[in-house]
């Protein structure tokens, strides 16, 4: 087995990608279509392949995204279109050929990976660790009313993505140092948004300074507004984009919105009629999972003021001893003898707030002593991360 990197233009000769992610066979012209459409959103993609004998018999990809982790942006590999044929699963080429990939974008410079896993127990062997979903909320716009004759000191504006699409950039742009665990693409995925042209984005207004905004389309008349996200900076943003939802009433019948996994619609609005969920399925619509691929480059994080030593083992990445201090508020990272074990999978769920240290031993993910434990929760405080990108 050979594994290499090949340009995005390559892409449509893939065939463990298609077979794996479409309906299967495609005609020709339908497959020639779908790699045209997709070919300009790729470009900037980290592509590696499998071959044995000259055909390509597995596939991987990395997006380089970027994502904040507790106040600090870091560069993120995003990790997609990850398949194999067949008749070579289970035999060890997703392993070598993710093994690889880790290892070329770690050294590009990412500190930080994620996915969408087909099966999380197969990328928890990986050192990934699962992360809270976003929700999606579900409410008729009748529940509302009471926003129909609100006066709001602020402004919505409502256009097609194609036009607002440089808003929208600039709104998510603006969140991304604020919310932790935030994540967003590089302009050239994003893009497809602005040129297939498919969602409204509504933005509301205070002033002349965006403080919220949604992107949904309406399925029919009668039927639901679908809302893929609802982003704000301010409850005065949040008020104002349901208002604009309220106003659907007689039109839709029911509005869905995607929220991240800490908002609490069922304290919007009193007598809201509001059904919540987070559906966790395999092989599609699996939870987040992410994780470190550096240690040392978490430098300056901000952290709780605990100080602890760690070791972390069984990984090819980050397995190593450091001390772990963050007294001054920042995280300094340096070599020490360690009191606490960690897998690459219990570090990252503590970096990322998923986890609290008392998860690590039940979860199987290390060993912490009782006497650490108050180190490791100042450290690393839990604080639930919103991934909010997909892919």
């Amino acid at each position: 087995m050979q594994i290499r990197r090949v340009p995005a233009d390559e892409r449509q000769d893939f065939l463990p990608l298609e077979y794996a992610f479409n309906r299967s066979p495609l005609p020709e012209d339908e497959r020639t279509k779908m790699w045209d459409e997709r070919r300009a959103y790729v470009g900037g993609n980290l592509n590696l392949v499998a071959e044995e004998d000259g055909e390509i018999v597995a596939e991987g990809t990395s997006i380089p995204m970027r994502q904040n982790v507790r106040g600090s942006v870091y560069p993120m590999a995003g990790i997609a279109a990850v398949a194999a044929q067949p008749h070579v699963r289970r035999k060890g080429h997703i392993r070598a050929l993710l093994t690889e990939l880790f290892g070329q974008v770690r050294d590009e410079g990412h500190v930080l990976t994620a996915l969408y896993p087909f099966r999380a127990s197969f990328y928890g062997r990986f050192g990934f660790v699962g992360v809270p979903k976003a929700r999606t909320a579900r409410f008729s716009p009748a529940d509302l009313g009471h926003l129909l004759r609100a006066d709001l000191p602020g402004t919505t504006e409502w256009q097609q993505i194609g036009t607002g699409f440089p808003l929208y950039r600039e709104f998510l742009e603006r969140l991304l140092p604020q919310r932790h665990g935030f994540s967003v693409f590089p302009d050239f995925r994003d893009a497809g948004l602005r040129d297939k042209n498919e969602y409204w984005l509504l933005t509301a207004k205070s002033g002349d300074e965006i403080i919220g905004a949604s992107m949904y389309r309406i399925t029919d008349h009668g039927e639901t507004l679908k809302a893929r996200n609802m982003l704000y900076t301010s409850p005065l943003g949040r008020a104002l984009l349901l208002q604009f939802y309220s106003r659907h009433v007689d039109h839709v019948a029911e509005v869905e919105v995607t929220v991240a996994p800490d908002e609490f619609p069922e304290l919007w609005s009193t007598d809201l009629a509001v059904h919540v969920e987070a559906r966790v399925s395999f092989p599609t619509g699996g939870a987040p999972m992410g994780r470190v691929l550096s240690v040392e480059a978490l430098q300056g994080m901000q952290v709780g003021a605990g100080r602890v030593g760690i070791e972390i083992v069984d990984d090819e990445f980050i397995a190593g001893k450091y001390m772990l201090d963050g007294t001054s508020g920042q995280l300094e990272v340096t070599s020490g003898d360690p009191t606490v074990t960690l897998t690459a999978a219990g570090f990252s769920g503590l970096v990322y707030g998923a986890l609290s240290p008392e998860d690590i031993a039940v979860r199987g993910f290390g060993s912490v002593p009782a006497e650490a434990i108050p180190e490791l929760a100042k450290l690393f405080p839990r604080n639930v991360p919103y991934f909010f990108s997909e892919f």
